[in-house]
Order: structure tokens, then sequence, then C-alpha cells
């Protein structure tokens, strides 16, 4: 009972200050973290020590896990030099870098020692550097760089500092640590694939969501146990599988499948996340009480100081010699700013990975409890440091977030493509069509594909047919929802059917379109590159009316939703969302292929031929 209620009041912390943090746009790690060293010196507050059993084990796979489900392998092949630079390069050097700055001001502490700190405090982790990506909106080669690099570099890290504890017992020669290195690794490569073909396999048989589910449950924990048992790494072995497990999703599960666990995950990952900062400030006060009274406050301070100083500033250096590097080497290429390496520099926020690595250095060795607090304020002071201050760096440097209105306009185009994929497997179906099914499933489509090209619209004030759409079934629904609710309450229908009809309402809400909260954000800049074709190239982009109007909706009396201009003769036609579509009309009617959109502050274009957007 006593475990139970601790857990549950470490959910309810979690929910009530994330809730509390959200309202006070303050970042909920933070305060979470504040939250939990406050508690560390209650009395009251009941002592959670985290082992390293707890974290490498219990908590570590699931976290880890989740973040490879939701990271596309793509970017990760697309940024692999980076991510590798940074996930084992980085890290050994920054291992190497605190040995070296720790056996200087403490002689007494043995090499080894030395070197497993460094190796203790080497690695960012991977929910901080999450968490606040997702918070201040990098842009996603930022992202991307950052959550590859945190996905791998536990690996780097603990193996070098099974390493390093080996070398303090004498078990181990200098000479053997890049072939450990080296096995471990591999094997954890190995054993990732293993578990992945394995659960691909099974998951191709299992059409049930909630044992889908059940089964993923498992993957994180079995493979990290036996990669652990053969002496691989298992945090290699969970990311692998993780990756390719979320690669095949899309193939092997069923759509229902893959919402129920992509929601599921998400639960457990957003508790999860947040209760690791929690957990991480409940330490506090006591690895102070544990700290041994003969050192001095000063040469305390100074130790840590000196650390924190190394571990920013190795990983700062790392990244512009980095960016040197890509511009002597190549030239010729385009090179990102110095701002982004800066950026990723300053995001390397420590966390609990630290914190329980720390506890597998034995604790008979010299100044045990001064390596401790190290490992801890490292922690603190890359978390608040770093963290708190990482967004007024981005504003500094002018470091753009991602743009919402590139990815609505990469998302209207794929959707577009699909919708031709549909439309032309449709019209292959060679049987009779009594009911007129064909022509219901073309008007859907259209609607989808509408829906997403007026997320592009930015006219203030204009509400675009799917938001109208989406309001008007809303309050359908609510009312369908209230009528079935009454229908319940006098027990007139079996239980099992009133909850089959409320999940079918529940699912139809979720799939509404959102574009109307989504254009709220959308602030075009100019689209980015969503494809090629010659068309695109012939016609670049053009001023456009300051007024634009359609002529033929003026004529006909209907409205315009979003007004596109022909880039061939220059003629303004309303777009699909439109009662008459006159812009596609014109593309049928003349054949000028190329659009750009007349909406105030938008450049981008599309080419009817090609279906891609430039």
């Amino acid at each position: 009972m006593h475990i139970v209620l601790i857990l549950v009041g470490i959910v309810v912390t979690v929910l009530v200050c994330s809730t509390l943090a959200d309202r006070l746009r303050l970042p909920a790690p933070m305060v979470l973290l504040a939250i939990g060293i406050i508690g560390s010196f209650l009395p009251f507050v009941p002592s959670i020590e985290l082992t390293p059993e707890l974290v490498l084990v219990a908590l570590l796979p699931p976290l880890l896990y989740s973040s490879a489900l939701q990271t596309s392998i793509l970017d990760i092949r697309a940024n692999l030099s980076a991510v590798l630079q940074l996930s084992v390069a980085l890290v050994v050097v920054t291992t190497l870098a605190v040995g070296a700055v720790l056996h200087w001001l403490a002689p007494d502490i043995p090499w080894a020692v030395a070197i497993a700190l460094g190796a203790v405090v080497a690695p960012p982790d991977a929910v901080s550097a999450s968490a606040v990506a997702r918070r201040i909106g990098l842009p996603h080669r930022i992202v991307t760089v950052l959550e590859g690099e945190s996905l791998l570099n536990d690996a780097t890290a603990l193996v070098a500092l099974r390493t390093a504890v080996a070398a303090i017992a004498g078990t181990v020669a200098l000479g053997s640590v890049g072939l450990d290195f080296v096995i471990a690794a591999g094997g954890g490569v190995l054993i990732g694939l293993l578990v992945a073909a394995v659960v691909v396999m099974v998951r191709r048989h299992v059409k049930d969501p909630m044992i889908d589910t059940g089964i993923s449950f498992v993957i994180p924990f079995g493979a990290y146990i036996l990669a652990e048992e053969v002496h691989a790494s298992g945090v290699i072995a969970v990311v692998v599988a993780g990756l390719l497990i979320g690669h095949k999703a899309p193939i092997v599960q069923t759509a229902a499948s893959r919402i129920t666990e992509r929601v599921t995950w998400r639960s457990i990952a957003y508790l999860l996340e947040h209760a690791v900062f929690l957990l991480i400030g409940l330490q506090v006060a006591g690895i102070l009480r544990n700290l041994d009274p003969s050192l001095s406050a000063g040469y305390v301070l100074g130790v840590c100081a000196a650390v924190l100083a190394t571990v920013i500033g190795v990983r700062i250096v790392w990244m512009v010699l980095m960016h040197l590097g890509r511009r002597i080497l190549r030239p010729g290429s385009p090179a990102e700013p110095v701002s982004y390496a800066l950026v990723t520099g300053w995001a390397g926020m420590r966390g609990v990975v630290t914190i329980a690595a720390v506890f597998v250095i034995p604790s008979d060795v010299p100044h045990h409890d001064l390596l401790v607090l190290v490992a801890l304020a490292v922690v603190l002071g890359t978390l608040y440091l770093q963290g708190l201050s990482l967004p007024w760096l981005t504003r500094l440097l002018r470091v753009e977030p991602a743009d919402p209105a590139d990815d609505a306009l990469a998302r209207a185009t794929l959707l577009h493509q699909a919708h031709l994929a549909g439309i032309d497997t449709l019209d292959e179906c060679e049987e009779s069509d009594p009911h007129a099914i064909q022509g219901m499933l073309r008007e859907r489509l259209e609607q989808r594909t509408a829906a997403t090209w007026e997320q592009l619209s930015t006219t203030e004030g204009q509400e675009t047919p799917s938001a109208a759409y989406t309001r008007y079934r809303r309050r359908m629904i609510d009312a369908e929802r209230a009528r079935v609710l009454e229908v319940r309450s006098e027990g007139v229908a079996p239980s099992h059917v009133v909850t089959e009809v409320l999940g079918t309402l529940d699912l139809e809400e979720s799939m509404l379109d959102t574009s109307g909260e989504t254009r709220g954000v959308l602030v075009a800049r100019g689209a980015g590159e969503g494809g090629y074709c010659a068309d695109l190239e012939e016609y670049p982009a053009v001023e456009t009316d300051p007024n634009p109007a359609c002529e033929r909706c003026e004529a006909e009396g209907t409205t315009p939703v979003a007004l596109r201009q022909c880039l061939v003769c220059g003629e303004i036609g309303c777009c699909d969302s439109s009662p008459r579509r006159h812009a596609t009309d014109h593309f049928h009617r003349t054949g000028h292929a190329v659009m750009q959109s007349a909406e105030p502050g938008e450049t981008w274009r599309w080419c009817y031929l090609h279906t891609v957007t430039g």
C-alpha cells in the first residue's frame, strides 16, 4: 500500500504541476524539478532513491522506445554523420576532457574513477532535449539531430562507464577498451534487429488492437534485458528495435492498432518524462546530506563549476569546429548558419541517466560523495542554465522556428498526390455501381483534400467551408451524444451497444478537420521546396494583385474561398474549396499548369500537371 500511495502521489503531482505550468506559460520540467528539490527537504515527503536498476531497467527502456517509435529512421539516415559525431565522438571527447579536469583538480581521484565520472556526465538527456525542443519550436534539422543524438549517446556513455568501472576493479586492460565498445555496440544492433524482425513477423498475424498494444509493452524491456544478458548494449537494442518497428508500423499493423498504440505510448511517455524531473529533484537533499563534511564549500563549488563549465564548453567548441569543418571540406555546398551550431551546442541538457549512472561507480572509491554531487550539479546546471536560456538564445541569434505554413503546404501536397492515387484506383474499378458509391467516395476525397489546402489561407476573418463543416458537425455530434446518454440513463438499450455508439461518435469527432485551429497560427513566410518540375522552374513567383478578385465568382454570384493567380496569363480564380473551383477549371480549359497563391503574404506555387509545390 505504501508503494501504491507513492506512485499515486507522483502521478497526481505531475498532472497538477504540468497543468499549472501550462497556464503560467512555464516549462513543466523545470517546475517539476523545483517542486522535487523543495520536496526533498520536507520531512513528510518519502525518500525515493533513484537506483541504477530503477532508471536503467525500469525507466530508460520505455522512454527510449517511445522516442524511437516517433523518430523517423529516414531523418536519422539523412543526418547520420552529425548524429554519430555527437552521440559517439563528442561523448568520448567529453568523457576524456571531464576526466582530465577532475583528476587535475583532485589528484587523489584515480584516472579510472575520473574517466568514469566523465562518462556519467557526458551524454545529454533524451527527455530534456525533446521537452525543450518541442516547447520552443526549433528548426526541424536541429530537432532531428538532437533527438537522434539523445537516442544513441546513452549507449556510448554507458559502455564507456562499464569499461571504466571494470578498470577500477582491475578486470580490463586499456587495449581492450575499443574492442569492448565494438562488441557491446554491435551486439546491441544485432539484438535490436532480431527483436524487430520477430515483432514484425508476429504483428502480421495480430489484428486485435489490445493484443497488439500489449505486445508493445514487452518490446523495450525484452530487447534491453536480452541484450544485457549477452553483455551487449541494451540501450542500442531498444533504440534499433524502436526505430525499425516504428518504420514498419504502417505496413504490418492495422489502423486501429496504430491509433491505440500511438495514444497509449504518448500517455506513458508524458507521465514518465515529467515524473523523471520530479524524481531528479527529490534526490537533492539526500545527496547533500551524504557529502563529506571535511571538504570546504569553496572547493566543492569550484570542482562542480569546473566540471559544469567543461561539459558545456566542450560541446560548444565541438559544434563550432564541426561547422567550420563542413565549410572547409565542402566549400561549394550550402551551409547552415553558425547560429544552428551554437543553438545545438547550447541544447545539451543532462538528466536522469546521469543521476542514475553515477551510482554505478563503486562507493568505496575516493570522494564518492563528491562525484555524486558533481553529477547532480551538472544536471541542475544544464537544465536551468541552458534549458531556461535556450529560448532567449534562439531569439538573440534569430534562429527561426519551424514554419507551420511549410508543414501545411507539404501536407496538402502529399494528400493531393494520395488523392490522385485513390482516384486512379477508383477509375480502374470495372464493376457496376448501382448505389452511386463511387460518387460519394470522390466527394469525400475532394472534401478532405480541399480542407488541407484551406489551411494555407491566412486571410483573417474568413471561415473556410471545412471550418464551417467542422463547427456544424461538432454541434450535431454533441446533440447526438446527449441523446445517446439520455437513452443510456433510461436503460432501454444494451450497455455494450451504447458503448459502441459512443465510440463511433468519438472516432468521428476525432477525425473532424482542425484547419480552423491550425490556420490561427499559420503565418505564411513563403513556401519551402515541395518538389521540382520544369513548369515551376519556368514560372517563378511574382508580385500578385494586392486586392485580388475572382471575376467569374463575382459574375456568377458565388463566394470565393482562396484565390490563385495563373502565372502564364495572370487570370485569378478561386480554389477547389469554392463552389465553382475556377482555378482548376482554368487549368482544364487552357492547360496553364502553374498557379500561385494570390492571398496576402503567400508566395507558394502549384503545378497542376506534376502535382508539386514550389
